[in-house]
Order: C-alpha cells, then sequence, then structure tokens
C-alpha cells in the first residue's frame, strides 16, 4: 500500500514532508487540500488529525503528522538517502540547527509573511521592524554556515535542509510583493545580499523531484502574471 500524504499549496510545513518523499524516491499518493474550502478540516481528516491541520502521513495504518515527525518517521521507517545523518554526531547537530530555526526565526518569519500577505505592514510596524531584526540576525547565521559547505549540516541535504528551506522560501516570495515595499532591500536581492543562501537554493531545486513538490498556485500565479 502507498505512502499517502494529504497537504495544502503554499504550506511550508506540507512542502518539508513533500521534499522528503521526493528524495527518499518514495512512492506515494498525493491528496491535495484547498484550505479555501476547508478540506483539511473534514470529518475525515479530523479523524486522523484531530487539530485540523497539515500535512498528515499515511503508511498503511499508520498515521502521523506534525512535519518533524513526519520527516523522522520516513527516515525511521525508509533509511536510504538518510535525512538525520548517519552518526549520533550528526543527528544531534541536524536536530539543533533545527531547533534554532524553529526557536529564533519561524515565528518572526510567519509574522514577516502574514503582515505582508494580509497588507498589515503599517498596523505592525513596531512589530515587523523587530521581526526583520532578528530573521536577519538568523539569516546572516544560515549564510555563515553555506559559505563553508553545500548543505547546512554534513555533506548530504538533511531534515536541516528541508526544514528551514521552505521558511526561506515563503519569506522569500513576501519580499517579491508590492506590499513589501521598503522590506524588500533587506533580503533582495538575494544573490547579493545573501549570496550563499541563493547558492543553496539553487542546489536544493536540482533535487530529484524538486519540481512535483513545488506549491502549485505559486506556479499558476507565476503563469497568469
Amino acid at each position: 500500500m502507498a505512502i499517502e500524504i494529504y497537504w495544502g499549496s503554499g504550506s511550508p510545513y506540507s512542502w518539508r514532508v513533500l521534499l522528503a518523499l521526493e528524495y527518499k524516491r518514495l512512492a506515494y499518493d498525493s491528496h491535495l487540500l484547498q484550505f479555501s474550502k476547508q478540506e483539511h478540516k473534514s470529518p475525515q481528516m479530523l479523524r486522523m488529525n484531530p487539530r485540523g491541520r497539515v500535512p498528515v502521513l499515511k503508511d498503511g495504518d499508520y498515521v502521523v503528522f506534525e512535519s518533524l515527525a513526519c520527516l523522522l518517521y520516513l527516515d525511521r521507517k525508509y533509511p536510504d538517502y538518510p535525512l538525520f545523518g548517519t552518526s549520533a554526531e550528526e543527528a544531534g547537530t541536524i536536530m539543533r540547527v533545527i531547533c534554532e530555526y524553529q526557536a529564533y526565526a519561524e515565528n518572526f518569519v510567519t509574522q514577516i509573511v502574514s503582515a505582508v500577505f494580509l497588507d498589515q505592514l503599517d498596523q505592525q510596524a513596531e512589530e515587523i521592524t523587530r521581526a526583520m531584526h532578528l530573521v536577519g540576525g538568523e539569516a546572516r547565521t544560515i549564510e555563515g554556515r553555506l559559505s563553508k559547505s553545500d548543505w547546512l549540516v554534513g555533506e548530504q541535504p538533511s531534515a536541516a535542509d528541508l526544514t528551514v528551506f521552505p521558511g526561506i522560501m515563503l519569506l522569500r516570495r513576501a519580499m517579491e510583493k508590492r506590499e513589501a515595499g521598503d522590506l524588500r532591500s533587506r533580503f533582495l536581492p538575494m544573490e547579493s545580499t545573501y549570496p550563499a543562501i541563493a547558492r543553496w537554493i539553487a542546489r536544493v531545486e536540482q533535487l530529484p523531484g524538486y519540481d512535483r513538490s513545488y506549491p502549485p498556485h505559486w506556479r499558476d500565479m507565476a503563469h497568469r502574471s
């Protein structure tokens, strides 16, 4: 029985798991849910995840949700192309980098992106200024790591890359919006502001199956613009 993934387009958490499935060359059935129709809160979904959130991964009779739990499950169940390294030391470093991103950057990235997409930068000016300062500091830390290595930890892509990448791509997408205004110059063009991160993005985009993981509504909107 194939793995099933229930996900939403543009969800960075869903994107992590799709990237993992593709990187591990695993066959899976894709169930793209429409947030606008509240499909992620349908009775079927709530039976699998009472929180009504995506992604949800189903493998036979086993169901797991929360993106990092999904990554860990996939790595233990299907160890080829490991996501958490090949040694205890490497696994510890990968988890540390993930924890740092979650603790010091992720919430602020979400805050900035939401303010841009909802056109609320003026109403949240003080909070966004602080968030931009903190995210900029974490971006410089990531830039430093990637200036010395192709990947965030070790010589191969890992769960650290798959965790951080969707958030950075979402932030870049927000900064490209007209509503971002003067904030844009703090991150873009990324090739000059964060050149190591820009090169890393290009490497991730070359991973097997990347195109299949890309948020479809982003591609549709690009075609319409």
